[in-house]
């Protein structure tokens, strides 16, 4: 069985109110029903992200993303930073897990199945060695090689039709299409 017990006290569909116990506190469909509509009606539209980051001192930096209070990234000690935060590269699977589990939730809500449980587990492996192009520069792959994500998802639907959700859902991730294929990226002094 791929799903909590269905006896669970609170567990809601996608048209109830959000309950305190039993499973994920729903998105709402009437919401995600419009922007899919809004897709649909102008594939064509592309939506400009900003932010704007500003060293702090050390390793630690303040990214400022839309009036929101500013989002922390610094580096471990091992990587001479003061530990306050995630890194950049644990930011960038941070973002990637968000952006799946997103997409999982939003098109099984879109299919009606209520989730009970929705958890992703990510790991990367990259070669530090490099220190940002002051250490060892030798030819080496600078970044992720390869990424794991681990998902445990329970819903009322079989396993088979869990793992054609997780695919569409990994297919159509804009963050995972951005670890997976190249990004047109400019670097220039303002």
């Amino acid at each position: 069985m791929t799903k909590v017990a269905t006896a669970m006290t609170g567990c809601l569909t996608p048209d109830t109110k959000p309950a305190l116990t039993g499973c994920l506190a729903p998105i709402d469909k009437q919401g995600l029903e419009d922007l899919i509509a809004k897709g649909k009606a102008d594939p064509t539209v592309i939506k400009t992200l900003k932010c704007k980051t500003v060293a702090e001192g050390r390793f630690r930096h303040l990214n400022f993303i839309r009036a929101l209070p500013p989002y922390i990234v610094d580096e471990p000690p091992g990587l001479l930073g003061d530990d306050t935060a995630p890194n950049p590269s644990e930011a960038s699977l941070a973002a990637l897990g968000s952006c799946l589990a997103v997409g999982i939730h939003a098109n099984a809500v879109a299919r009606g199945i209520t989730v009970y449980k929705l958890e992703i587990e990510l790991e990367g492996d990259l070669n530090i060695t490099g220190v940002w192009g002051t250490g060892d520069l030798s030819e080496k792959p600078v970044g992720f090689t390869d990424v794991r994500a681990k998902v445990t998802f329970e819903a009322d639907m079989p396993r088979a039709d869990i793992e054609a959700l997780i695919a569409h859902s990994r297919a159509w991730s804009p963050v995972a299409n951005t670890f997976s294929r190249p990004v047109n990226l400019e670097v220039s002094l303002a």
